[in-house]
């Protein structure tokens, strides 16, 4: 007892929750199977066959970059990486030194004794490997070891679900699949919030006919696409957030970009790794912007976490200013039949003489030699949905943008990250709006070498001027509080979260 009230008092987190007036709600702490553990109980619930998969799905992770051998970065030479341009993945991506948060990250009963130093009254856990499973083809395997997965964690933190919860992992190969790994994790299971992946790879119909995959396996990668659920999908993800809405499940993803264009260097991870998290999220939710899911499910809340809000707030900015100048009414600066073509000749044929002697100047010969042949009277033009990008997203006024946008996103910035600035910068962001920047500290992960600095990091930038109290207040409880009760009113109920607002409301 006198160890743990020693840990408390010597906390910086700690010293910065006490003088708060408001619970804090962490959105994104990373946590790690005992793995002996796990694999009985998969054993158990699934089947022996699935603790084998699940060693190797980590191991298909690690592979990927390569192409050829088979090898991992680490297992090949340099001039090997060289040859099959293997990409440099994560090392030493987790807490090692500080051997007391090592067991923490392991151990529910020492986890929640030390929310307490975490400066914390509520946090969402997402085990290390709840998205393990996507990395097995067989979708009968990959449903049953997604859901014992899940019967695990649920188990394992049941105990402490005042204080805790543990995502649920959902693949979404198909919107069947989610659909009912959705409704065991929550109706069967209990759980709260899921997490997917942003998108699923999907071999290009093309050239997969060209190269088969089962004949040519390792250019996967290179004949593949991104599949991000709402716009260009293969399938009707409708169904799927349609269920979402009607469980009252908030959707979280921490979906990177590492080894796309840009960021597949074969030798720094650092290069692949800044602002990859922003990067993924950003096409993830573009394409449920443009894609008209916000539109058609105003109720469903994303949460989007370890990228910042920045980026939330840059593209808000991009899509109100790109509408202006791309909506139907802006789009007829462009049309290419508004060209007076009379005078336009009239205009070359008195200042351009010099330029055009000898060649002709009227009618769809100039418009071809100045605008180009896609201007031309016979070129095909866009027609109905084809000309406008905002068409899907329905947006008629900036107001449509802000909802659509604003309402339905979350963006969990991490207690170092300065650019959250951005997020509340009511002069920049149009209608003077606030992004919904969410406290997400990454604990458990290697850019949090100490779980009792996250929150007093996080509060360091109030002390600095980056953020206001206000700021800060809707950063660490306001906006997280949204996110969870706006897609679930009863998201908290029977929590410590709620328990302090009724106390607070009866003062």
């Amino acid at each position: 007892m006198n160890d743990r009230l020693n840990r408390v008092q010597a906390s910086p987190s700690a010293a910065v929750r006490q003088r708060l007036d408001h619970p804090v709600i962490d959105t994104d702490i990373h946590v790690n199977d005992y793995t002996p553990d796990v694999e009985d109980y998969v054993a158990r619930y699934a089947g022996a066959h699935l603790v084998d998969r699940l060693r190797h799905a980590s191991e298909d992770r690690a592979t990927r970059g390569g192409v050829g051998n088979g090898k991992t970065w680490y297992q090949q030479t340099p001039e090997e990486r060289q040859h099959y341009r293997t990409i440099r993945s994560p090392w030493w991506a987790r807490v090692t030194k500080n051997t007391l948060d090592v067991a923490t990250y392991h151990l529910p009963d020492l986890f929640a004794e030390r929310q307490a130093e975490q400066g914390s009254d509520y946090s969402v856990l997402f085990p290390n490997n709840v998205l393990a499973p996507l990395a097995l083809r067989d979708p009968g395997e990959r449903a049953a070891l997604q859901r014992a997965l899940n019967h695990y964690h649920a188990d394992l933190w049941r105990k402490y679900s005042d204080r805790l919860t543990p995502v649920a992992g959902i693949p979404l190969n198909t919107p069947q699949e989610g659909i009912e790994a959705l409704e065991h994790a929550v109706n069967v299971l209990g759980l709260k919030a899921i997490n997917i992946a942003g998108s699923v790879s999907r071999p290009i119909p093309a050239l997969a006919e060209r190269f088969p995959l089962d004949k040519y396996p390792e250019l996967k990668k290179y004949i593949s696409y991104q599949d991000f659920y709402g716009l260009d999908s293969t399938y009707d993800y409708d169904p799927f957030w349609a269920k979402v809405v009607e469980l009252g499940v908030p959707v979280l993803t921490h979906y990177g970009s590492q080894g796309w264009t840009g960021r597949s260097s074969i030798s720094n991870y650092m290069h692949n790794h800044i602002g990859h998290f922003a990067d993924g999220s950003e096409a993830f939710a573009k394409a449920l912007f443009f894609g008209g899911v916000t539109r058609r499910f105003p109720q469903l809340r994303f949460g989007l976490l370890e990228g910042g809000a920045d980026w939330g707030a840059r593209v808000y900015i991009h899509l109100v200013d790109r509408w202006k100048k791309r909506s139907l009414e802006g789009l007829q600066h462009y049309d290419p039949a508004a060209t007076d073509r009379a005078e336009l000749t009239r205009l070359f044929q008195a200042y351009g003489a010099s330029l055009t002697q000898g060649r002709s100047i009227e009618g769809e010969d100039l418009i071809r030699d100045t605008l180009g042949q896609r201007y031309t009277a016979g070129a095909r033009q866009p027609i109905g949905a084809e000309l406008e990008d905002f068409a899907a997203a329905g947006i008629e006024s900036v107001e449509d943008i802000r909802a659509r946008w604003l309402d339905n996103f979350f963006f969990g910035s991490e207690s170092d990250d300065r650019t959250i600035a951005h997020a509340f910068n009511e002069r920049a962001n149009p209608l003077g709006a606030k992004v919904n920047a969410i406290y997400s500290s990454d604990v458990g992960h290697w850019d949090v070498p100490d779980l009792t600095d996250a929150l007093a990091e996080a509060w360091g930038l109030v002390e600095e001027g980056v953020i206001s109290p206000t700021n800060f207040k809707d950063y660490v409880f306001n906006n997280p509080y949204k996110l969870y009760t706006e897609a679930n009113p009863a998201f908290f109920k029977g929590t410590r979260v709620q328990a302090q607002l009724d106390a607070a409301t009866q003062r």
